[in-house]
């Protein structure tokens, strides 16, 4: 049995090796035949140049992707940068025009007046708390004889009165404010009820 198996063995390479000539099927003639590895070898050869190729493609793709995300990280992070910087600045603007508001409360909780003089101190202090609020767009929202706007007034409840029309705002809880046309918070209102005016 190893004997045969070593006989194949040999006898492979003597039939696979390529024969001088061939005999044509349809002209009975021999036709040489070239050696079959030349053709391959072209192809292994371009196959090689076109895989080298690629692969510097592909490096370049990698390198330009690479630096892409180091790029898009860096704007990211400036961008956070230069948010929280503009906030902090925003902030410190505000928080500027208030400590003059400041100051005067620590005056007035300093002076040794009367009641009727430190009222006043207090009232000259909204005025100019007021007066900031302006400044930076910050306006009241219209209570009292307005139409109740649930967008802008929170009704804490009812109150019956004649003099009055129905579902306007009788009496102003607390202030609600606007910055230009935004809603920072509602004001919170008391609405009128008024039987006459339904009845009719």
């Amino acid at each position: 049995m190893a004997k045969h198996e070593t006989e194949l063995t040999v006898l492979e390479p003597r039939e696979t090796a390529p024969a001088a000539a061939e005999v044509d099927a349809a002209s009975g003639e021999a036709a040489p035949i070239g050696p079959p590895a030349a053709a391959p070898e072209a192809e292994v050869l371009v196959s090689r140049a076109e895989l080298e190729q690629l692969k510097g493609e592909r490096d370049q793709l990698l390198d330009r992707l690479a630096r892409l995300q180091a790029e898009f990280e860096n704007a990211r992070k400036r961008a956070e940068r230069e948010r929280v910087e503009y906030r902090d600045y925003a902030t410190g603007n505000v928080v500027e025009q208030f400590l003059p508001v400041l100051d005067n409360f620590e005056l007035a909780l300093k002076a040794n007046g009367t009641a009727a003089q430190l009222r006043h101190g207090v009232e000259l202090i909204v005025k100019q708390m007021e007066e900031v609020l302006r400044q930076l767009q910050v306006n009241p929202i219209a209570t009292v004889g307005e139409p109740f706007d649930p967008r802008i007034h929170e009704a804490l409840g009812s109150v019956e009165r004649e003099d009055l029309p129905d579902q306007h705002v009788a009496e102003e809880i607390r202030r609600g404010y606007k910055l230009r046309e935004r809603l920072l918070r509602p004001a919170m209102v008391r609405v009128v009820h008024n039987p006459k005016q339904i009845a009719e």
